[in-house]
């Protein structure tokens, strides 16, 4: 990914925040692009998917890593869980 892009979630169209892993995280310290947005249909359908699956009170975020291009989901817990981790807020560059 160029450094300009700001990217963008494909399925609410609002603009990834950068997060930084935890460092017990798979990928490592690399920057992951998140999508925070709460009304993300990604995040909000996830809730039931992860609930009639697996019985779990879960659900994930879109995910893009700034490295790879691979994407995929942040599994989260609660509407708050891992945004501490973010590193830009949404009217940062």
């Amino acid at each position: 990914m160029k450094k300009q892009e700001k990217p963008t979630c494909p399925h609410c169209q609002a603009r990834l925040l950068k997060w930084l892993p935890p460092p017990e995280a798979s990928w490592g310290t690399t920057i992951q692009y998140v999508c925070f947005n709460d009304e993300c249909s990604y995040y909000k359908n996830g809730w039931d998917h992860m609930m009639n699956k697996f019985q779990v009170k879960a659900s994930y975020r879109y995910r893009l890593d700034s490295e790879t291009g691979a994407h995929g989901p942040l599994p989260v817990w609660s509407d708050n869980a891992v945004r501490n981790l973010i590193v830009e807020e949404g009217g940062e560059s």
